[in-house]
């Protein structure tokens, strides 16, 4: 069987019940990439297929696993595809709306993703304001200490690694990514062998633990502690390519551990087995005898934390501070800083979406709210923490989407339409569900037309601030 049947037998299916391709993936193989990588040429096993193929002859209609069939206004399902099937109205049992709302993870739309990445420049931007602060750390031995708590596809980590070798060129670094989605620990992965090949003095860990473990490596729980999945792998060679080659070779293991279940509490991923995942160059495993991280003893201390969109827009502003960047703050060295950014709303992706939806404003929390919150639940932890939002010409700032000078004209091509649209929701975390009842039409690419004629193009804002503790 090839990947483009087993994906249209995946897409029938998913029509036929009314289930997303990223809930029909973690219920059937607990993966909510694997649609996306198929679409992208990615490879299955035969067990996958078998285990597809089983899930949808045991869940043969939406009543067999509670799921809901989304429908557009006219009251037909909206296909992935644009087209509109007749079919007999369902009725939405109040708890399945609420599971839907419970286990929603806009980012696990792996199509949104990709092309949001390819057309918009905020990962380009992003890495430049990160790379900003490394002026203002003060990085002690043995290594240059750096914490992404949240490494996506690996853009923005991979950028910054190049301006840290610059400003760093011979201090070893201690690198580690959190990331739970398998897919984007794969694609983080393919960035890093020209970083082993430039900076051979490098340490990266990649985890898929939670914000209040991973810093420090290590589960809070006796039972995740005893599973914990802790893997060295010493690169040998010296070449980019031979790197790579041993990186790849790691595949199998990554499909085996790096697994996720959805909670039942937050509906949010959560690691089916902790994993720490240490990578070195062996040649060099002398000079970073002391950089290693050792199991059951890692500290965190790191010197920069990068926390780039680590939660959704519409969580309470207590939610973000207590789970997620209360942890991260903890975790600073003397003289270490965390740069946050989030997206800030008040642009033009936003104006397409209260042209469809009035009112929309997914945007809550700002920066300020966020401070507060945080210095409330760190308590006594924070009293040597300094929480700077500072002015908004140096905390907001703006990216673009990617746009020929003749494509914003009288007549703008429905793929540029679609792609701006595309962003658009995807910045303002619009669910699928919603874009389903819209989409029936030409109304949301109407607006966005409007849109951006009148701007001559399409860009957003994104807010910054900084938690720095101070220095001994």
């Amino acid at each position: 069987m090839t990947a483009e049947q087993l994906l249209s037998e995946i897409a029938d299916y998913c029509r036929r019940v009314g289930m997303a391709e990223s809930t029909f993936g973690r219920r059937a193989v607990n993966d909510g990439k694997l649609v996306g990588r198929l679409r992208i040429g990615g490879r299955v096993t035969m067990e996958t297929v078998e285990r597809v193929r089983t899930f949808m002859s045991e869940h043969r209609s939406v009543e067999s696993r509670g799921l809901v069939r989304l429908r557009s206004s006219a009251g037909s399902l909206a296909s992935g595809g644009g087209a509109v099937l007749d079919q007999p109205k369902i009725a939405v049992p109040s708890e399945a709306k609420h599971e839907s709302k419970t286990n929603f993870r806009f980012y696990d739309n792996r199509q949104k993703y990709l092309l949001f990445v390819s057309t918009c420049s905020e990962k380009w931007v992003v890495a430049q304001r990160v790379g900003m602060e490394l002026a203002n750390i003060h990085p002690r031995p043995p290594a240059v200490r750096v914490f992404d708590a949240g490494v996506g596809d690996g853009t923005v980590l991979a950028r910054v690694l190049r301006a840290m070798h610059q400003r760093y060129p011979t201090m070893p670094f201690h690198i580690v990514g959190k990331e739970i989605s398998l897919e984007d620990v794969r694609l983080a992965l393919d960035r890093m062998p020209d970083r082993f090949f430039e900076h051979p003095a490098t340490v990266l860990v990649m985890t898929n633990l939670y914000y209040s473990e991973a810093p420090w490596l290590t589960p809070k729980s006796v039972t995740a502690a005893t599973s914990l999945v802790w893997k060295e792998v010493a690169l040998t060679g010296a070449t980019s390519s031979e790197f790579e080659q041993q990186i790849i070779d790691l595949q199998p293991f990554l499909n085996e551990h790096w697994r996720a279940s959805v909670s039942k509490t937050s509906g949010n991923p959560a690691y089916a087995k902790p994993v720490v995942l240490v990578f070195y160059r062996e040649d060099h495993k002398f000079l970073l005898d002391q950089v290693l991280p050792r199991r059951g003893a890692a500290r965190a201390d790191y010197d920069l934390v990068i926390a780039s969109q680590p939660y959704r827009a519409r969580a309470s502003a207590e939610f973000k501070a207590s789970k997620v960047l209360a942890p991260l703050a903890r975790s600073l060295a003397p003289g270490g800083r965390m740069i946050a950014i989030h997206s800030h709303g008040r642009d033009p992706g936003l104006e397409i979406v209260q042209r469809v939806w009035p009112g929309e404003n997914p945007f809550q929390t700002d920066r300020h709210s966020l401070l507060k919150a945080t210095r409330a639940a760190l308590g006594a932890d924070g009293r040597d923490l300094n929480f700077n939002a500072y002015a908004d010409n140096r905390s907001i700032f703006r990216y673009e989407m990617h746009t020929l000078p003749e494509e914003i004209s009288d007549a703008i091509g429905t793929s540029t339409l679609l792609a701006a649209w595309n962003a658009a929701v995807y910045v303002a975390q619009i669910e699928d569900q919603r874009l389903g009842e819209v989409m029936g039409d030409r109304g949301y690419l109407e607006a966005t037309q409007e849109v951006l004629r009148r701007h001559k193009g399409l860009w957003f804002l994104d807010e910054s601030y900084v938690i720095s503790r101070k220095r001994d």
